[in-house]
């Protein structure tokens, strides 16, 4: 019967622990399962991110080139092809993210042309393609622009 006097770890469980620096008889001593001697081998080493021991780093190796426009803006894009599909005549923002055509709600919706489009429907999106515009209002829809997060 198994109780508390007799519980006994799985056997394998528990080993012993390493002791390193206690003389060459215990498999560890000399340099203490560092290695040889070096800046990682000293007490308190500790590198920095990028750190190539001295070497000019990689960051600071490669070209800066161009320019990062802190304020550009994304869209989630969305094809008529899949508007086509969804079986909605009136599609509003909130639409897009119940249907799973767009995921990043913090960006814009962009209508792209791409894809079959030939239903009446009265669309609402941030940005349309001119090709998109055109597809819509050639099947009879409307293309409403939205501006900010109207829904």
């Amino acid at each position: 019967m198994i109780s508390l006097s007799n519980l006994k770890p799985a056997k394998g469980a528990i080993r012993k622990r390493k002791r390193v620096g206690r003389g060459p008889g215990s498999g560890h001593g000399v340099q203490a399962a560092r290695g040889s001697n070096g800046q990682k081998s000293r007490s308190g080493y500790s590198h920095n991110r990028g750190f190539e021991g001295g070497q000019m780093p990689l960051v600071r190796r490669l070209p800066k080139r161009g320019f990062t426009n802190i304020f550009r803006k994304e869209f989630n894009i969305v094809n008529l092809g899949d508007l086509e599909k969804c079986g909605l005549e009136d599609i509003r923002i909130e639409d897009y993210f119940a249907m799973d055509l767009a995921r990043r709600r913090h960006q814009g919706i962009k209508v792209l042309a791409d894809g079959v489009f030939s239903r009446k429907m009265k669309i609402q999106a941030h940005q349309f393609s001119k090709a998109a515009l055109a597809k819509i209002q050639k099947a009879g829809g409307e293309a409403v622009v939205c501006q900010g997060d109207e829904t």
